[in-house]
């Protein structure tokens, strides 16, 4: 039996908008990945928590977004892992649960610039591949002290969009309409979330 190889892309999805899916959508057809997990996060360490909504919305708009989408899927394993979430603790768990699996964790170029920062970040270069997306504003180059490690990069659509955008211009009551999936937009206006 093949090893799956499934690539892990973590994220607040504070919402969740196009630019996510176009990335996912890219990646699991151009990388040589047969999934693509979409990681929702509880609380990510590096940000702050009063802006999120609710964990279970964040995953329900995750799920509405991608539709029957074979090979993207939404996870809420970090749901039941201590918070905030480490990505370290997170791999070590999937590793545990998916020994069949072979995980790669995605990223985009401006989080490799802060990588050194992440917990464990030497265990998480040993065992797994990387594969990094392009950002506006972030360079395409492996710093010297992760050359060695199986960073790969993935020449991605580069979109300027971002949640918080979305949560500004739903704030300032602008239509953000295309710039999430209908079903999503939908769900947001009918719970009022981010008002």
């Amino acid at each position: 039996m093949s090893i799956k190889k499934i690539g892990l892309f973590f994220g607040s999805f504070n919402p969740i908008h196009v630019g996510h899916l176009i990335i996912a959508n890219h990646l699991v057809s151009d990388a040589d990945l047969d999934e693509v997990w979409l990681i929702v996060s509880p609380h990510n360490p590096l940000k702050e928590k009063k802006s999120l909504a609710n964990d279970y919305d964040r995953l329900c708009m995750v799920e509405l977004a991608l539709g029957d989408n074979s090979k993207i899927k939404a996870s809420n394993i970090e749901f039941a892992l201590p918070k905030p979430s480490f990505t370290i603790d997170t791999l070590i768990y999937l590793k545990e649960k998916y020994p069949s699996k072979s995980f790669v964790l995605l990223m985009g170029g401006d989080n490799l610039a802060s990588f050194d920062k992440w917990k464990n970040y030497e265990m998480i270069l040993q065992e797994h591949e990387i594969y990094v997306y392009g950002r506006p504003g972030s360079e395409m180059v492996v710093p010297d002290k992760f050359s060695e490690h199986k960073i790969r990069f993935i020449n991605a659509p580069m979109l300027e969009i971002s949640s918080t955008y979305i949560r500004e211009r739903i704030k300032a009551g602008s239509s953000i309409r295309y710039l999430v999936p209908d079903a999503v937009y939908k769900y947001i206006n009918d719970h009022r979330i981010y008002q």
